[in-house]
């Protein structure tokens, strides 16, 4: 094979490894061994070259080997031994994991009444006592005594100007406008509403029962609708699909339900009335049609698409349905154990802790592409200098 220079290297296309490898494979002995190295060393000075070969190695990821194919078949046999042995596996994790439900039922009764003590003192059904709001947050720590009680005489003071609110006001609402997840689905129109909505619990279903969850949105009374509470119930199974056994990796949601909200008139957020004007096509009369269409709000959540008996759905459902799951777990399992940190915003610390790492990343590579403009012999300072003061006020 002829030498590649350098020049030969830098217009090299990825594609061209195609023509390499063909060439290299002519070669024999020696003279092989020779050019293998050769063409190791100049891969190595030149990324095209091994950009292209790590993509074609990347593509051959996951794909059929043909080892399976070349053993001989008294080995095959044994390996579809093993693969039954998996099956087996499978079905004991299935039950692994509706055990796993049942501890969840168990401690649920647990959590209960602490949940319950919660709403009681959300919804100013129960007053704490100076005990239980007793809590020494980290930074008082470092507080004076002198400090200590000139901060408590400036709460004392906001708190003889401003009437005495009852409870907690407006609790879940701001859990929800604090969690991306749920503030996505809110509208303008769904939060007076929502200032109504006092608790949020977790029922899983009874033993011996197909393994589900519902979430029970409980409201006071309010102008909007005459239920106290709205459901949402989950239904899961946790056993491997008979034709595929192998992909089971936990209970999944087979589908969900929600519940009818009786509005009251003319307070239905789900809906929305237009009006369009239509012109007749011989007269040219002009008449306005009234049409009342679905409307964009959190309370669409109470009624998901319905899976079909075939369990076919078109790519529009399978995205909401899936959204649907992703949100039910989140309420079930962070939102409802965890709400008072949502509400002060502890929880969103935390969750946002996991991606210090990509934001380090992000950081690193910003820099090195200011770097690259300013080696750059076509990079002009002046055009991404800092605009005018007047410029950077909104």
């Amino acid at each position: 094979m002829a030498d590649i220079d350098n020049k030969d290297q830098a217009e090299m296309d990825p594609a061209d490894m195609e023509d390499v490898e063909e060439v290299e494979e002519e070669e024999t002995g020696e003279d092989e061994n020779s050019k293998a190295r050769q063409l190791t060393v100049q891969m190595m000075q030149n990324p095209q070259i091994l950009a292209a070969l790590q993509e074609r190695l990347d593509g051959l990821n996951g794909s059929p080997s043909g080892y399976m194919e070349s053993l001989p078949k008294v080995v095959k046999r044994r390996v579809n031994a093993l693969k039954n042995l998996q099956v087996k596996c499978a079905h004991i994790e299935a039950k692994f994991y509706e055990e796993v439900h049942e501890l969840e039922r168990k401690y649920a009764a647990l959590y209960q009444p602490l949940f319950d003590k919660r709403s009681d003192i959300v919804k100013a059904a129960y007053e704490p006592t100076d005990e239980e709001c007793e809590w020494k947050a980290d930074e008082e720590e470092e507080l004076t005594d002198e400090m200590k009680e000139k901060a408590k005489l400036e709460e004392e003071k906001k708190d003889e100007e401003k009437e005495d609110p009852k409870g907690i006001p407006e609790f879940w609402l701001t859990v929800f406008k604090n969690v991306d997840l749920l503030s996505d689905m809110l509208q303008e129109h769904d939060e007076p509403i929502l200032k109504h909505l006092q608790d949020i619990k977790v029922k899983f279903s009874d033993p011996g029962q197909p393994m589900s969850f519902t979430l029970e949105f409980h409201f006071e009374a309010n102008d909007f609708f005459t239920n106290t509470v709205l459901t949402k119930t989950y239904k899961m199974r946790s056993e491997p699909d008979e034709s595929d056994p192998f992909s089971f990796d936990g209970p999944e949601i087979m589908c969900c339900t929600g519940c009818t909200i009786d509005w009251t008139k003319g307070k239905n957020v789900t809906l929305k009335t237009i009006k369009k004007k239509q012109k007749h096509k011989g007269r040219g009369t002009v008449r306005t049609v009234t049409k009342t269409v679905p409307n964009d709000s959190f309370f669409n959540f109470f009624t998901p698409p319905e899976v079909p008996e075939n369990g076919e759905l078109d790519e529009d459902s399978e995205a909401v349905l899936a959204a649907d799951f992703e949100i039910g777990h989140f309420i079930r399992e962070r939102i409802v154990p965890r709400a008072v940190l949502y509400f002060t915003g502890e929880a969103i610390e935390d969750d946002d802790d996991d991606y210090d790492e990509e934001g380090e990343e992000a950081d690193d590579e910003e820099g090195e592409e200011e770097a690259d403009e300013e080696n750059d012999p076509d990079y002009d300072p002046k055009k991404d200098a800092a605009p005018p003061a007047e410029c950077k006020q909104q």
